[in-house]
């Protein structure tokens, strides 16, 4: 799953970003209402968490632009002003809920699972690749039936691959949404998760084109 973080303090965005990382969510972190539309032109995410009190534009005149321009996608925001008032504005101008600072980020990812529970039926669908299926919900992932544990990275790098199982992708282009832009990345990190996901589902499961980067194969 791919989230867009609008959070203008480095230090709470840095935290959010890391802490959805390790729970196997890729996310991509702007500071500002500007960046956060430029990101969205591009339309591969799941869920927005929205901070309000940006430095450009207040959180709450953005995200009632967005609903106006006709955008459905599901949007938490994660705000300090923790008063009836907020709460109730942020509601009626589109968000789908409300998460008060500061919070766990257990809390939070689990209010996005559940979130993109219901909306599932319009835009999230369990993957299916030959005898592989995964839920981008829960991260449940079977292999001809039999379940195969993952970890979040290595769920991560497999669930990018699965958008397009027949297309290739570049190396920077999956670290890119793994390990986000700010992300330090080691320079073997990606094949270690490959190598593990190969010995997991099985050695055709992943093809390498080499110097280029990888595509799904055949589990």
């Amino acid at each position: 799953m791919r989230i867009l973080l609008i959070e203008d303090d480095p230090l709470i965005g840095e935290a959010i970003r890391a802490g959805l990382a390790q729970n196997g969510w890729s996310a991509e972190w702007v500071r500002d209402a500007a960046s956060a539309s430029c990101a969205l032109v591009d339309h591969g995410f799941n869920a927005v968490v929205l901070d309000l009190g940006l430095p450009d534009r207040d959180g709450l005149d953005w995200l009632r632009a967005f609903r106006q321009g006709g955008d459905r996608l599901p949007v938490i925001v994660a705000s300090a002003r923790d008063g009836l008032p907020d709460r109730l504005a942020a509601l009626d101008t589109g968000a789908d809920d409300f998460l008060v600072k500061p919070f766990a980020l257990d809390e939070l990812c689990a209010r996005l699972r559940a979130l993109l529970r219901r909306s599932a039926g319009r835009s999230v669908d369990t993957i299916v690749h030959h005898g592989l299926s995964v839920d981008p919900i829960t991260r449940e992932t079977t292999l001809h039936g039999r379940t195969v544990d993952l970890s979040a990275r290595e769920y991560a790098v497999l669930n990018v691959l699965l958008e397009r199982p027949g297309m290739l992708r570049s190396r920077a282009s999956i670290e890119q949404r793994v390990y986000g832009a700010s992300g330090e990345v080691g320079s073997n990190a990606l094949e270690v998760h490959v190598h593990a996901l190969r010995r997991k589902l099985g050695a055709e499961a992943i093809v390498t084109v080499r110097g280029v980067g990888y595509r799904m194969g055949c589990p």
